[in-house]
């Protein structure tokens, strides 16, 4: 009797699986028609009219040894600010590598100390690097600033900047 037992037990307990797998699909495939349904049934906006832009090499001054430079990338809608963070690093051997660091620091008045808010690591090998970070800011109003730290070095600072929104 309990050969049986376990034998209809299995059974029931597959033929469930099986119909909770189907109805997952089922579901699965009516929630993408439907999404699929409203997608195609809303208005296409009408086509934005194109405007000639002018680009400028003058935005943001030469990257120097020992100094960052910090400015605006175009910003998307909303509360997206992308900054453009530029210097040189110069290596003291350039049969070495070097690695650094990028830190986007964010100011904490609660307790009057920079917080990291974003690090991005790298390296390169050969005589300089003109090293460049392009950090975003979402939605995060505030005082920020750009630091890096090279190996071995001391570390380089940005001007303190305001993000707002």
């Amino acid at each position: 009797m309990t050969t049986r037992s376990r034998t209809a037990l299995a059974t029931g307990t597959a033929s469930a699986a099986k119909f909770f797998v189907a109805a997952l699909a089922f579901t699965a495939a009516y929630a993408g028609l439907s999404a699929y349904g409203a997608a195609s049934s809303a208005p296409v906006p009408p086509p934005v009219p194109a405007q000639a832009v002018t680009l400028s090499a003058r935005e943001l001054p030469a990257a120097v040894a020992g100094e960052i430079t910090v400015g605006t990338l175009d910003t998307a809608p909303g509360c997206l600010k992308t900054f453009l963070a530029r210097t040189v690093i110069v290596n003291p051997d350039p049969a070495a590598t070097v690695s650094y660091r990028w830190r986007l620091a964010r100011w904490n008045p609660g307790t009057n100390s920079w917080r990291t808010y974003l690090v991005h690591y790298s390296g390169f090998a050969g005589a300089e690097e003109n090293a460049v970070w392009d950090p975003a800011v979402s939605a995060n109003p505030g005082w920020y600033r750009v630091e890096l730290k090279a190996e071995g070095r001391e570390s380089v600072k940005s001007d303190r900047f305001q993000v707002s929104c």
